[in-house]
């Protein structure tokens, strides 16, 4: 019996400690299990937002041009191309501000901004066009761009030509050229100030000066455009919209036009450097 003992002792040990590795095991495999569905719900979840984020849908404009001029081509081109990077632009705005601001932050932020770029850029492809032919008109209709699929369409309606998304951004446009005065707002709203440009440039070729002239305009028209939409959107978005909706989009615009303008002059003279500088407006209340 005091054998038979230990003997009986030991067997019950080993079934407990058989159950327990067994409880053990199964734990640690319910929460590898547990573990695994959380991970993928996370990737689908990741997935769902990415998902998500819109873009931006613009009409096509290159179909939409009748023959170009031989001396038109290399500017029309250049402008087709600022198109596509305009909208490039526009949809990794979309993607780094997500979440930010109110219901209408990206057609105060990006669409919109994004529409009056193009508005200028399809301006001047009408304006080298129609330097030695007939210059087109209507382009103004393929301006406004919509949102693809996930979010709020943005309100701007586009013809009802075929549209194609040009991946867009900001090279089209233009800046304000150098005023700091620039045309105010009589709602309270301020006025926007910019250094000036032209005051800052070197002896312009007169190969360039066309050019450069055109620009120069450009960011005059910038600015004004600046102001109204600064004055239509009194009492819109938070503290930073008038930085995140007005400033930000024009001081990027404002970077191509001047950045257009050295290159200009750089082609038969120095290429002027620093001017980036002038880029940033402010605004004065």
């Amino acid at each position: 019996m005091s054998r038979a003992l230990p003997k009986y002792n030991k067997r019950r040990v080993g079934i407990i400690g058989g159950a327990a590795a067994v409880a053990i095991s199964g734990a640690i495999v319910a929460g590898s299990a547990l573990a695994g569905e959380t991970s993928k719900s996370n990737t689908t979840v990741q997935a769902t937002t990415k998902a998500a984020v819109p873009t931006v849908n613009c009409p096509a404009v290159a179909n939409r041009l009748p023959a170009i001029p031989a001396s038109a081509k290399a500017e029309v081109d250049r402008n087709l191309a600022l198109l596509n990077t305009q909208i490039a632009e526009a949809n990794k705005r979309i993607v780094d501000t997500q979440g930010q601001g109110g219901p209408n932050f990206i057609q105060n932020a990006i669409t919109g901004p994004l529409k009056d770029k193009r508005v200028a850029t399809i301006n001047r492809i009408a304006t080298a066009i129609g330097r030695t032919a007939a210059k087109p008109v209507g382009l103004d209709a393929l301006a406004p761009c919509t949102l693809n699929a996930a979010g709020a369409a943005a309100p701007a309606a586009t013809p009802s030509a075929t549209a194609t998304q040009q991946a867009g951004g900001n090279t089209g446009n233009t800046g304000n050229a150098g005023n700091t005065g620039n045309a105010g707002n009589n709602n309270g709203a301020g006025t926007i100030s910019c250094p000036d440009v032209a005051s800052k440039l070197p002896a312009i070729p007169a190969s360039a000066k066309a050019e450069v002239d055109r620009n120069l305009a450009l960011l005059n028209t910038q600015i004004q455009e600046a102001n109204t939409r600064l004055a239509n959107t009194v009492g819109q978005g938070g503290a930073n919209f008038v930085q995140n909706a007005i400033l930000t989009p024009l001081q990027g615009k404002r970077s191509s036009t001047i950045d257009r303008i050295a290159i200009s002059i750089g082609r038969t003279a120095a290429k002027p450097t620093g001017l980036d500088s002038l880029a940033a407006c402010t605004l004065t209340k």
